[in-house]
């Protein structure tokens, strides 16, 4: 038996989530909204009792070291309901070590410690971040509270010793000016798409507009501080004139081209406040968490056009990562010990029982289930699939802890017809026509289609693809001629790089496009049950759950 502390991490805000860790070794990291299917699910009182211990067979043991964060005040108000569910649900050790850490310290141990570097610039930009605060409540005391000042962004020097403060943006709640490069994309965002968690929408649809063609102003920037224009808060007010609705073409371009200007604003101020931050550390690398590291787009000129030679930027930077910071803060500064884990790949969901595959295919009597026990024949009928222009979902292993699916829950296809991207958007996705779809590709024959010169394992950059290789892929080259790739290299996923190898030997092309598994409005399928019933949904012609390939008795229509 283990003597090494079990550590549980716990996120309550925005994408909950939860991170156990046996010293530094990672049992499991999974967002709440993978167990209840609700996208972008809030952390609640009895989560415990009615969704993780359900769910979460290696919970049911012993807790040493519980770190919990917090954003939204009034889950803070909930602090006596939330521990009398952790006394009665979780088995805590009679000396359990115990802390609440601030949301953006949080991010801080979410990045830099599971980052390659010994000693890194931190940048978190966040929306409206947490209250502001020492670095850290302890269990024992209240720490000191600002006011109603809140955490916009942060910045760090760290290295494996210490992490140290070197600056933040605060905003008043009591001010109606709202601050922040986080807060300024989320307004962006709200004033062409309703709900959560859009962003990535306006990142696509941005390519398409004229960044200049509204005349709209630069942020403001000053070291560390951003401030929105006031010409930005009148025409973000515009929502009648700048809310996205399927099929009003006659409004598009004037909607790209807000999208456009935004992306551009945000790119350029990020770039404004990487420089001042490399001014103050003098630092080589830099690791950058919170939700705006999602903005791949913005990430690439980060490594291009900084002096950092280095940018780490995890799977998880949004809050869904903040339960492993949590993890690993309880780790390092509550147990004592070094952290040893690194983020080097992002499967990291529970693994799924072989015998909890076999019962659902059992129960599949409505599907064609085939049993290939032999990888490479698996293998070749997926890429006979492919290339008959199928489309096939796949469903293997541990599942992705961030948002991007990276071949465990993925949906495949062959990059070398845009009808195939389209076909998945309208069909299969039921999403906008402007979203771009994403490629994997064999590592070592990266650079020959995409502009880049690094692994880049979790699609966290946008590449420019080469003229003569967007010819050949258009499913996945936006509009912009750029892509946001998934390297897979010998120590990447066997059968990822399998697929990747066998499609080259038949098409000469060492690329597949590939995107989350999920349907409209849910999130990535998390078990064999889900995979299944999201399959029975869609149009897709296969789905490869090795050792199983299943396809449907009535042949779906063809791609076109």
């Amino acid at each position: 038996m283990s003597n090494a502390p079990r550590i549980l991490g716990v996120n309550r805000t925005q994408d909950a989530s939860l991170c156990l860790m046996e010293g530094s070794r990672l049992v499991f990291a999974i967002q709440k909204e993978r167990l209840t299917r609700q996208k972008h699910h809030w952390g609640k009182v009895d989560d415990f009792r009615h969704v993780y211990m359900p769910q979460l067979a290696a919970l049911d043991g012993r807790i040493d070291v519980l770190v919990e964060c917090y954003s939204s005040d009034a889950e803070i108000d909930n602090l006596d309901a939330y521990e009398q569910e952790l006394k009665e649900i979780i088995r805590l050790s009679p000396d359990c070590k115990r802390a609440r850490i601030s949301h953006h310290l949080s991010h801080v141990y979410s990045v830099f410690h599971p980052s390659p570097f010994d000693d890194a610039a931190v940048m978190i930009i966040d929306g409206q971040g947490s209250q502001a605060s020492e670095f850290t409540e302890q269990w024992s005391g209240a720490g000191t509270v600002l006011g109603d000042w809140r955490e916009v962004s942060s910045f760090y020097r760290a290295d494996r010793q210490r992490v140290e403060c070197i600056g933040k943006q605060l905003w008043d709640r009591n001010e109606q000016r709202l601050v922040g490069l986080g807060m300024f994309y989320f307004l962006l965002t709200q004033a062409i798409f309703p709900g959560e968690g859009n962003e990535g929408k306006v990142m696509g649809m941005a390519p398409h507009g004229n960044p200049d063609a509204l005349g709209l102003p630069r942020l403001e920037v000053n070291g560390p501080q951003v401030s929105i224009p006031a010409r930005w808060f009148e025409i973000l007010r515009e929502r009648g004139r700048f809310r996205y609705q399927s099929g009003d073409t006659a409004r598009f371009a004037d909607i790209a081209n807000l999208a456009a200007a935004g992306q551009r604003a945000f790119e350029e101020a990020v770039l404004e406040v990487a420089h001042w931050l490399h001014r103050e550390t003098g630092a080589e690398n830099l690791c950058f968490a919170g939700g705006t590291g999602l903005n791949c787009s913005t990430n690439d000129r980060l490594l291009s056009e900084t002096p950092f030679r280095r940018v780490f930027i995890p799977p998880a930077p949004s809050d869904a990562g903040t339960s492993l910071g949590c993890a690993i803060y309880g780790l390092t500064e509550l147990a004592g010990q070094r952290c040893e884990w690194r983020w080097e790949s992002d499967y990291l969901g529970p693994e799924p029982r072989k015998a909890d595959i076999e019962a659902a295919v059992r129960g599949a009597d409505d599907l064609i289930v085939e049993r290939i026990d032999d990888q490479e024949a698996l293998v070749g009928h997926v890429v006979d699939l492919l290339c008959a222009t199928k489309v096939v979902a796949l469903y293997q292993g541990r599942s992705e802890f961030g948002p991007r699916a990276l071949g465990h829950r993925s949906i495949i296809g062959d990059p070398r017809h845009g009808f195939v991207r389209d076909w998945i958007n309208a069909k299969v996705k039921e999403r906008e026509w402007f979203r771009p779809l994403a490629p994997i590709v064999l590592l070592e024959r990266a650079e020959e289609f995409f502009d880049i010169r690094r692994p880049s394992p979790f699609m966290q950059f946008a590449a420019p693809v080469r003229k003569q290789a967007a010819e050949i892929i258009p499913a996945v080259t936006h509009v912009d001629c750029t892509a946001r790739l998934q390297t897979v290299s010998e120590k990447d996923d066997p059968l990822l790089r399998a697929l990747l190898q066998a499609f080259e030997a038949r098409t000469g092309v060492p690329v597949l496009l590939n995107t989350s598994y999920n349907r409209k409005e849910e999130p990535i399928v998390e078990t064999p049950e889900q995979a299944l019933e999201s399959f029975r949904r869609t149009p897709m012609h296969a789905l490869a759950m090795p050792p199983f390939l299943i396809r449907k008795k009535v042949e779906p229509e063809a791609v076109s």
